[in-house]
């Protein structure tokens, strides 16, 4: 199989990360619009517009399956998505959701959802989770992570400070979904704010719960071949593939 994965920016390498370990697929195209990033603070008929034209450019290869590994994206666009592609479209909400589910927590313990301002507004990840049960669940806009992370900052002062700023006032939570694809890139020092004790729901291993769950994928012995595009500096989201993955 062949897959396009799709993310605003450099985040989804995160997903593609969890994908190459587990060799599902023969060859992952990847796609970031860099040109664009942050989709977090656009309006729902801007990040539908992105979305199809980044539909577009997935179709000038042969893949089977699609995944839109923005929160964002996943939260306004996947309907649209589906309702103009040849191959199915999947988000990360649902199988963020699904992940946490599998984590058998008591339906009262405390879920932090840390998002972008888009994800957080669209309600997704909360109505989800109380359709399940989980009766306390806050949901935290944290936009300003994003051009963090596409800095490169995985750690340090600022870091810190960024999340005293959001975090100040929020008891250490059960669980953290980390609803937005570059927020893995800053699990460890996340963790270390809260003295390890949160477990942290993470986009790329929830995806891969779900493909093998939903698709019954097995691994293969063969390297997964990557191949990476983007909208503006491809050169430079290739050297960041280099570092992460």
């Amino acid at each position: 199989m062949k897959i396009g994965v799709f993310d605003s920016g450099a985040g989804g390498l995160s997903v593609v990360k969890s994908l190459l370990a587990h060799r599902y697929f023969d060859e992952i195209i990847y796609y970031g619009d860099t040109a664009r990033v942050p989709y977090g603070p656009k309006d729902k008929n801007t990040i539908i517009r992105y979305a199809l034209e980044a539909l577009e450019f997935f179709n000038n290869f042969d893949i089977d399956l699609l995944i839109t590994a923005c929160n964002t994206v996943s939260a306004y666009a996947l309907p649209d998505m589906n309702a103009q592609s040849r191959y199915p479209v999947l988000g990360v909400i649902d199988p963020g959701v699904m992940a946490l589910e599998n984590r058998h927590l008591d339906k009262d313990d405390s879920i932090l959802i840390i998002a972008t301002r888009a994800t957080v507004n669209s309600g997704q990840y909360q109505n989800a989770l109380k359709k399940l049960g989980y009766t306390h669940v806050t949901a935290l806009q944290t936009g300003l992570l994003v051009p963090m992370v596409e800095e490169g900052i995985f750690e340090g002062e600022i870091l810190t400070s960024t999340f005293k700023y959001y975090f100040h006032n929020i008891p250490t939570p059960k669980a953290i979904i980390l609803g937005c694809t570059h927020f893995p890139l800053i699990a460890s020092a996340l963790q270390n704010y809260f003295d390890g004790k949160p477990i942290l729901i993470h986009s790329g291993e929830a995806i891969v719960e779900y493909l093998h769950t939903r698709y019954h994928l097995t691994e293969q012995e063969q390297e997964t071949e990557l191949k990476i595009f983007a909208s503006d500096n491809v050169a430079g989201l290739r050297a960041i593939a280099d570092k992460w993955l």
